[in-house]
């Protein structure tokens, strides 16, 4: 066993350990886990995507759902069996040391996994304070931007509180919310025209390939499993259960919505209704009651995201910190109870939320998060004989995810150029944090020789 299986295996705040927790302990559950992914999936994408990915795929939107899912399944496939393997609360950051050491290369993909992350919570933040402010003020900016604020803080304090908090929380928020879903796929798919889904009106192929880059947005929330491998009894066995289960329950569940929605809308009514679109779609059979539900099913569903992305965020910070990657500050004790990374976490989400106009960068996250996976999926290959993992499948999923990202670039770069430079500008930045860093350390080592 080599130096770097060693770090990673050591513990970190009673969370981290080569066999996750112990069975007694309970810390989480493979329900708990799996809830914890769909909860960050859901809230992540369905409810602010289905008026962008219809302007690019049409009424294909079901289908680009589902390529974006076989994705999502394939690099799924890659996460389990390294969080199998090496069950940590570090998730991603744990498996990119194993797979490629304390470089460049874990660094900068740390650092891009950092900034990803971050763009999504504070997203979904601002979608929690939109629905908020709609259905409670009157559609308020002010109550938008305290609604925003006041999610992120209590999401902060539910992840002080600890796993098992954490564990039913979220569990309660998804069990209602596929409730609610499952109410919404019955009433529209019971009026739904099949002329408005009509292959006659899809767009050509090549769009809705590139539309997967966007809707892929709504799945990634699954790597948020790989973080309770230090608080799942036996990981070997349940991190895979909960990682399919979340998978195949998010998959399953979006298709069926965007069937429904573009089945009872025109794309033009959807595109106009943007993040309101399942909530207009349910008005025909339910009336304003509708509207009502779905936009309460909204609050729950990106409440439970910001949940489930702040915990990966507080996991991987810790992770960072202690092999040396990120600063030390991102893994000591905060005063006011868990990690200095979680606080620094949810003060940049705060500013991003309230000072940053996140829906020019939507697809700008969902682009690095894909270059992020595919250097996972590498790493899954070159730890294949470690974690016992079927070659194919993992080949399969890194050329998937290849094509994805060369036709979104491209017509990117064609029709958005400045989104383009902005996906370049923050791999640059990603750069020249780790080089700035790595010199900081190289000098306060050789202070200590």
């Amino acid at each position: 066993m080599n130096d770097m299986d060693d770090m990673a295996r050591e513990p970190l705040d009673g969370r981290d350990s080569g066999e996750g927790a112990p069975a007694g302990a309970q810390a989480m559950t493979v329900r708990g886990a799996a809830f914890l992914g769909v909860g960050s999936m859901v809230g992540a994408g369905i409810f602010a995507l289905l008026g962008e990915a219809g302007a690019v795929a049409g009424s294909a939107v079901w289908l680009s759902f589902l390529l974006a899912g076989v994705v999502a399944t394939l690099q799924g496939y890659a996460v389990a069996k390294l969080g199998a393997r090496y069950p940590s609360s570090g998730g991603i950051v744990t498996f990119l040391l194993q797979g490629y050491g304390r470089g460049h290369i874990t660094a900068i993909t740390s650092w891009l996994l950092y900034f990803a992350a971050l763009i999504v919570t504070a997203m979904v933040a601002v979608s929690f304070g939109s629905y908020g402010a709609a259905l409670f003020f009157d559609d308020s900016g002010a109550w938008s931007r305290i609604l925003t604020s006041g999610v992120v803080v209590l999401v902060a304090a539910i992840n002080i509180a600890g796993t098992k908090f954490i564990d039913r929380v979220q569990t309660a928020i998804v069990v209602i919310l596929l409730a609610v879903f499952a109410v919404f796929v019955v009433v529209t798919l019971a009026q739904l025209d099949p002329s408005l889904l009509a292959p006659s009106t899809y767009p050509p192929t090549l769009d809705i390939v590139g539309s997967v880059a966007l809707t892929f947005f709504a799945y990634l929330g699954f790597t948020v499993i790989s973080f309770t491998g230090g608080d799942l009894p036996d990981p070997r066995r349940n991190l895979p259960r909960a990682m399919y289960l979340a998978l195949g329950i998010t998959i399953l569940l979006y298709v069926l919505i965007a069937l429904g929605v573009f089945g009872t809308l025109t794309v033009q009514e959807v595109i106009d209704n943007g993040d309101t679109a399942l909530a207009v779609a349910a008005q025909p059979a339910l009336g304003d009651a509708g509207f009502a539900i779905m936009a309460l099913a909204a609050l729950l569903a990106t409440s439970s995201s910001v949940n489930a992305n702040v915990y990966a965020a507080a996991g991987s910070t810790a992770k960072l910190a202690e092999s040396g990657t990120f600063p030390p500050v991102f893994g000591s004790r905060a005063w006011v109870g868990g990690t200095r990374g979680l606080t620094i976490s949810v003060t940049l989400i705060l500013l991003l939320a309230n000072l940053v106009d996140l829906t020019a960068i939507a697809s700008l996250g969902s682009a690095v998060a894909l270059a992020i996976f595919l250097v996972m999926s590498i790493a899954a290959y070159r730890l294949r004989h470690e974690t016992d993992s079927r070659a194919g499948i993992l080949v399969a999923g890194i050329v998937l995810t290849v094509v994805v990202l060369v036709v979104f670039a491209v017509q990117t770069l064609l029709t958005a150029p400045q989104t383009f430079v902005a996906m370049i500008g923050i791999v640059v930045l990603a750069v020249v944090l780790e080089l700035f860093w790595s010199a900081v350390r190289a000098r306060r080592a050789s202070r200590t020789r």
